[in-house]
């Protein structure tokens, strides 16, 4: 009876189980109302199944044609920001009514740069100048 923990186990038993009871029915007749339940539930079931991987099937139709809305919301969006933004002008305030962040213009830097070109990102000439 462990064996028949998982959904497959349980209908193989029920099936052999359908089927034995069947060919020995005049041996036993006080059974064969529940043999014929079985069977009921037997075909019930398989219906079910079938009904099951039908909605699976539309499930992932419904969730690919989300997935490609989705998509086309985004870029809706997207063309939507940058009419919104052309329209009022980058810096306008006016764009965060739509969602939009306005260009505020760069913040300051922390540290400013030497006067030379001796700071760490200056590139430096790859063969060094020849002393007389």
């Amino acid at each position: 009876m462990a064996n028949e923990a998982t959904y497959s186990g349980i209908l193989g038993g029920a099936q052999r189980l359908h089927a034995s009871r069947e060919t020995s029915v005049r041996e036993i007749p006080h059974l064969e109302a529940g043999r014929l339940r079985l069977g009921d539930s037997l075909g019930q079931v398989q219906g079910l199944f079938t009904q099951q991987a039908t909605l699976t099937a539309a499930k992932q139709d419904v969730s690919q044609e989300i997935k490609t809305t989705m998509e086309d919301i985004q870029f809706l969006m997207t063309i939507l920001r940058k009419a919104v933004r052309q329209h009022f002008g980058k810096q306008s305030e006016k764009l965060a009514e739509f969602g939009v962040q306005p260009f505020r213009g760069r913040k300051a830097g922390g540290q400013a740069l030497p006067a030379s070109g001796d700071h760490p990102g200056a590139r430096r000439p790859l063969i060094p100048p020849r002393s007389s």
